[in-house]
């Protein structure tokens, strides 16, 4: 059975022009979009987003790092979709990322790492409902 995922590919990428790499990667690895759109977060988003972080010290830091410049949410459909993703993306730091994913190629830092990736299934579905109304989501996408 399939399930769904968030994809954030985060400011830093997107000044890099690393969208189209970096959706190739996840293209590549099995799992179809089910709905993309680019933004610019609100502090208000951004905050209501991350709000899990409140209480950590680098929680300012990631609200203003998020709201620097446009990202790109992707909700993403694969079986075992968010242990896969997470797989793909590797470690948050990219200098312990294994070689080939997402964050050791296109990671400058911990504190600007490319991409986010949902950490469970029941936080996918409701970081998918932060960015993505139902009608949104598209049943048979690419």
């Amino acid at each position: 059975m399939s399930n769904r995922t968030l994809a954030i590919i985060k400011p830093d990428a997107v000044r890099n022009n690393k969208i189209g790499e970096i959706i190739a990667k996840i293209t590549g690895a099995g799992f179809k979009i089910k709905a993309i759109k680019m933004i610019k977060m609100s502090k208000t988003s951004a905050q209501g987003f991350y709000e899990v972080h409140k209480e950590r010290p680098f929680y300012a830091e990631l609200v203003e790092f998020m709201t620097s410049g446009p990202c790109v949410p992707i909700a993403l459909e694969k079986e075992n979709a968010v242990a896969d993703y997470r797989m793909l993306i590797g470690a948050t730091d990219p200098a312990e990322a294994n070689d080939g994913t997402i964050r050791k190629l296109y990671a400058a830092s911990k504190a600007e790492n490319a991409v986010h990736g949902s950490d469970s299934d029941e936080n996918a579905a409701l970081e998918i409902s932060h960015f993505f109304s139902r009608n949104e989501l598209l049943q048979n996408a690419c």
